[in-house]
């Protein structure tokens, strides 16, 4: 039992740089956390590169070493540069999941169609056309209702969560404003939500307008 118990202990300390990247990844992106199995098995997939990376890390530092003496390489040293590689490591790795610099790249390159977004759905919000600093949506709600406004936040599916909207408006069906003038934002459930339309930029209509 004893045994048991320091190879499991052992283990989970093994796997400990892949967790804290994992807990950073999940902390600062809108990807929902998988099941267990997952989770364990991109824990082995994170230590093992964060391993990798101290290897290296170790290599170097050995080799800088004979001109210039910076410390003791130990296993405290060790842990330490596993747990900072690792917490770097999660950052770098929310960075590109959070935007779409590496992914735009390889499907130039056509590596991949894929983008680095948790869905489509959120995709279509988070990716803005070229030039554009703003893109206003109209969500048609339950009851033939309508509003527009400029999302600060969404949902990262639509079956749960929240829109926040603000210079937010009602449409009638003749398409006439109403104003929210006295409301800085305003929270929409999604699960009132039937429909999402993404208007067009002003800079985009006025070149539809010049081409007719």
């Amino acid at each position: 039992m004893g045994e048991t118990s320091k190879d499991v202990l052992s283990l989970l300390t093994q796997l400990m740089p892949g967790f804290l990247t994992a807990w950073v990844v999940y902390g600062l992106t809108t990807y929902t956390k998988p099941a267990q199995f997952e989770r364990v098995v991109q824990a082995l997939i994170f230590s093992f590169i964060v391993n990798a990376l101290v290897a290296i890390l170790e290599i170097i530092l050995l080799f800088s070493g004979r001109y210039i003496q910076l410390g003791i390489w130990n296993r405290s040293t060790e842990l330490i540069a596993s747990a900072s590689i690792a917490f770097i490591f999660g950052i770098v790795l929310s960075f590109f999941m959070t935007n779409d610099a590496f992914f735009s790249l390889a499907r130039r390159l056509r590596l991949t169609s894929r983008t680095p977004y948790p869905s489509e759905w959120y995709a279509a919000f988070k990716i803005k056309p070229p030039r554009a600093l703003a893109r206003y949506v109209v969500l048609h709600l339950e009851g033939s209702r309508r509003i527009s406004g400029y999302p600060i936040e969404w949902p990262t599916e639509p079956s749960s969560g929240h829109f926040r909207l603000t210079d937010a408006a009602w449409l009638n069906d003749d398409n006439v404003e109403t104003p929210l003038k006295n409301d800085d934002s305003i929270l929409i459930a999604a699960k009132q939500v039937e429909m999402v339309e993404f208007l067009k930029d002003i800079e985009e209509m006025s070149n539809d307008s010049k081409t007719t």
